[in-house]
């Protein structure tokens, strides 16, 4: 079984999609697909197989102020820096179809990693085919601060990567033999704690295992990166990590830089590709 794991990061993401229509190109389906964040509400377009949507996506649509802006956040009905029902409800279902019937008929699982904002772990949530308005998507997606709590069946969540920024070990849990694992930090990265995380705290003081998981999220991503860099030399897993986000942030809306930084991930999946097939042939 093959298993591909993509980490978040909103618009550094954007590098992960250049990766995958190459592999949609060359018919290297996954298993089991686990994404975090903009991990997984791009890597459905890859279960869609719909090569080239992110890119449309990136370039044409996120710097819309329809897409995205502080105004959003002050909306009583949003309370999001990104206009939740036009990304998750208008653009797939109008602007920019996306093919719910590919997706439908895709084989292999796919996870949305939560984090639960009561007990603080992480929950891998299999995406439904039939959410017009991907509910479990705004649920990954769900940044502390940036967005409300995201209810579902009973419980709230927020962005799966307070828990678990990168959950390549359940595609290992699922059975997968071969893993390919997509980053959207340079190598060299060293996660510190984020400058709002105090202010987190106090928002979210009533549930403490969730600040817990806040306060921990630096140190345990490392060890994460650490791990992932052992298992790449043993040769038991395939990581792509950019060379460079040329200063792409996380709310970046400039078609020029996504466009650069999706091309960056297109050329390096080129580039790797011999070695790719051969770790799947092994």
């Amino acid at each position: 079984m093959l298993g591909l794991t993509i980490e978040g990061g909103a618009s550094r993401t954007v590098y992960s999609c250049g990766i995958m229509d190459v592999l949609l190109e060359e018919n290297i389906i996954a298993d089991y697909v686990n994404g975090v964040s903009a991990g997984i509400a791009f890597g459905v377009s890859y279960c869609s197989g719909q090569i080239g949507r992110n890119l449309t996506l990136a370039t044409e649509f996120m710097n819309r102020k329809e897409y995205s802006g502080v105004k959003h956040f002050f909306n009583p009905k949003n309370r999001s820096f990104y206009n939740m029902d036009y990304v998750y409800d208008e653009v797939p279902n109008k602007e920019l179809p996306f093919d719910f019937e590919k997706f439908a008929e895709f084989k292999g699982e796919v996870i949305a990693t939560v984090t639960n904002v009561r007990t603080g772990k992480a929950e891998y949530l299999p995406v439904p085919r039939d959410d017009r308005k991907f509910t479990y998507l705004r649920a990954s997606c769900a940044l502390p601060l940036m967005f409300p709590e995201i209810e579902i069946n009973g419980e709230k969540y927020l962005d799966g990567g307070v828990a678990d920024s990168i959950p390549y070990m359940q595609a290992i849990k699922a059975g997968c033999d071969k893993n390919i694992i997509i980053l959207s930090r340079p190598k060299d990265y060293i996660k510190t704690p984020e400058s709002a995380s105090r202010l987190a705290e106090f928002v979210y003081r009533k549930n403490p295992e969730f600040c817990e998981a806040l306060r921990t999220r630096a140190e345990r991503y490392n060890q994460t990166i650490a791990e992932i860099k052992r298992l790449k030399k043993e040769g038991k897993v395939f990581v792509f990590t950019p060379k460079s986000t040329f200063n792409v942030g996380r709310t970046e809306g400039d078609p020029v830089k996504l466009k650069r930084l999706y091309d960056h991930g297109y050329k390096h999946a080129k580039w790797a590709l011999d070695d790719l097939k051969r770790y799947l042939a092994k």
